[in-house]
């Protein structure tokens, strides 16, 4: 027993023996790839290109690439010393309804005063600022395909209380080619914030930038720019980083948002049909022995968590079978994970069951959430046109409205017998007394399309996910009448 002890801890010893070896490896690699890139003596940076930004999780396809926005005179600064960054561009996004670009502003500001990793991966995971990083927070080195890597772990922690870790690639030039962090989300858990360099140019000074920056989150291109130049050690660095003063009027008051969400508010529709305020609005639809939601994940875990409670409220001692989800965008998804959690059947279109279920189904290490502590697994059914729920007294119909410009796999909920018709992002009132708009919204015209004309449901109440100002249910004869029509 003292022999194999002893042995075991010569094993440990000839183990441990390479680490200091391998630190220095890391420090040899950092010092050559500072002088590759022309860093040695780098403490700030301004690079300005074009480009584009896409808005994650609103995808028109569940399958396809988050939509995009271009970006002219994009210009960002970065200070090191600072930890401060600041990028701007004039942005141009087409309308999902159709019709000329809308010219916009587009800036992203971080500071040491937005401290969370969300925001300074922003900063740190930039080529400059990933060996900066990786310099003073003890990288490690590793290979992957025939690639050097190098790893650190970040000051800040996650919700869980574990440092995030950043990863980055170095090919035979010692130019980082590639940058990983992760990054909680929460449809994705542990989302891979993917940033990947190329084409790499000298800039005045020596310093190198890569001429083709892309970021990916979700598998898809969040952001994209094509980077004409790099000016190094700007003098005005500190008026680069400094965002302008909110307007007058804005910010710094009381009255903003914060605090606890809304309460959930239920009003009853007809026997057992009760809508869920205080939010997205959902549905709780009581059937013989369970009950059916409508929109029953929306917004964040907090809010599903709350419309599930106050169904239970107010349709006491049955369980939650269904939750029926309208598309699959974050706004409207990002609670599934306390649907799973309750052990509820999420009833989607059939194109969005791939995306849901591996995303769904991701590690959650970063921010554990009810789900991944309840130790489910989603359970997804599918509508294709039409699906019915029945107990044998009342029917739930869902139905697939096609030809949505806003996204493909939109489902609305009619029931038959109370005459009411549920769905989401396709019909918001003009302000009372407006002329009817010309040319009338798209969405609504595809909306009348397929529940009036086409499938001829016969409906009074509609309840629409985004509630109006003031909150309240629309007739059929509104929705008409938006569009010039009895």
């Amino acid at each position: 027993m003292i022999r194999k002890s002893l042995s075991a801890l010569a094993l440990a010893a000839l183990v441990s023996l390479p680490a200091p070896a391998a630190a220095q490896d890391a420090k040899a690699v950092l010092a050559a790839a500072s002088k590759a890139m022309g860093m040695d003596n780098l403490n700030s940076i301004t690079i300005y290109g074009s480009g584009a930004n896409f808005n994650l999780g609103q995808s028109n396809n569940a399958n396809d690439a988050w939509p995009r926005n271009n970006l002219s005179d994009y210009q960002r600064s970065i200070d090191f010393a600072t930890s401060t960054s600041r990028a701007t561009a004039v942005t141009f996004g087409a309308p999902v309804t159709g019709g000329p670009a809308v010219q916009g502003a587009f800036q992203q500001n971080v500071s040491p005063n937005n401290a969370a990793w969300a925001q300074q991966l922003e900063l740190w995971t930039t080529p400059w600022g990933f060996i900066k990083g990786a310099t003073a927070n003890n990288a490690t080195l590793g290979s992957s395909g025939g690639a050097k890597t190098l790893t650190w772990m970040t000051t800040q922690k996650a919700p869980s209380g574990v440092s995030y870790k950043v990863v980055g690639y170095l090919n035979a030039q010692n130019l980082v080619t590639r940058v990983d962090t992760w990054l909680e989300n929460p449809i994705f858990g542990d989302m891979l914030v993917e940033n990947d360099y190329s084409n790499y140019r000298e800039a005045l000074g020596g310093v190198m930038y890569p001429a083709t920056m892309v970021q990916k989150r979700g598998g898809w291109p969040v952001f994209e720019a094509q980077i004409l130049g790099a000016n190094m050690n700007p003098t005005n660095i500190t008026a680069l980083v400094t965002p302008p003063p909110p307007p007058a009027g804005r910010g710094g008051g009381p009255g903003g948002p914060g605090g606890a969400p809304p309460a959930a508010t239920s009003t009853k529709l007809a026997d057992g049909v009760y809508r869920i305020g205080g939010g997205y609005i959902g549905l709780a639809i009581e059937m013989r022995d369970h009950i059916v939601l409508f929109e029953g994940g929306p917004q964040n875990e907090a809010r599903s968590q709350a419309i599930i409670a106050e169904a239970k409220r107010v349709i006491p001692n049955k369980p939650i079978r269904y939750s029926i989800l309208t598309h699959h965008h974050f706004d409207h998804s990002s609670g599934l994970p306390a649907v799973v959690a309750e052990g509820i059947t999420i009833i989607t279109h059939e194109n969005n069951k791939a995306f849901l279920t591996r995303a769904l189904t991701a590690p959650r290490t970063l921010a554990p959430d009810s789900m991944s502590k309840s130790g489910k697994k989603p359970v997804i059914e599918t509508v294709q046109e039409k699906r019915v729920l029945t107990d044998g007294t009342r029917n739930i119909e869902i139905y697939h409205v096609r030809g949505l410009p806003h996204v493909e796999g939109m489902l609305a909920v009619y029931l038959p017998k109370e005459k009411i018709l549920a769905y989401a992002d396709m019909f918001n009132a003009p302000p009372a007394n407006d002329p009817v708009p010309n040319p009338p919204v798209v969405g609504t015209q595809v909306f009348v399309a397929n529940v009036v004309d086409q499938l001829k449901l016969d409906f009074d109440t509609v309840v629409s996910v985004h509630a109006p100002n003031p909150d309240r249910n629309y007739s059929k004869a509104e929705i008409l009448k938006s569009l010039g029509r009895n």
